[in-house]
């Protein structure tokens, strides 16, 4: 089994995807596939990716009985710890003043 979630990618891309898995979501694809063609949907998503981003799943023979890997900008980022494969969340971006957005307070009068 394998997953594809894919975010802000050209439409080339998702249509490059629905030729091999199916869009069972705006950006969700999902199929069952040999490894061999799983790297190379893969190799497609690097290629035409641009400014979005995606993340694959893919059931395989570990611990937890799937894996998978990210590419393009997101907060979540893939971290291994122990043999396990777990996520990550980087900070917020800072706003241009320098303070975090979550602790910005507007104040009206």
């Amino acid at each position: 089994m394998l997953a594809i979630v894919v975010e802000s990618v050209p439409a080339r891309l998702r249509g490059r995807l629905a030729i091999w898995l199916l869009e069972v979501r705006a950006g969700v694809y999902i199929g069952d596939v040999s490894r061999r063609v799983r790297e190379m949907i893969w190799e497609q998503v690097e290629k035409s990716i641009e400014d979005g981003n995606a993340v694959m799943v893919w059931s395989t023979n570990t611990e937890s009985g799937f894996d998978f890997q990210t590419l393009g900008k997101n907060r979540r980022i893939p971290v291994e710890m122990d043999g396990i494969k777990l996520v990550s969340f980087l900070p917020e971006e800072e706003s241009h003043d320098g303070q975090d957005k979550e602790n910005q307070i507007e104040i009206s009068s």
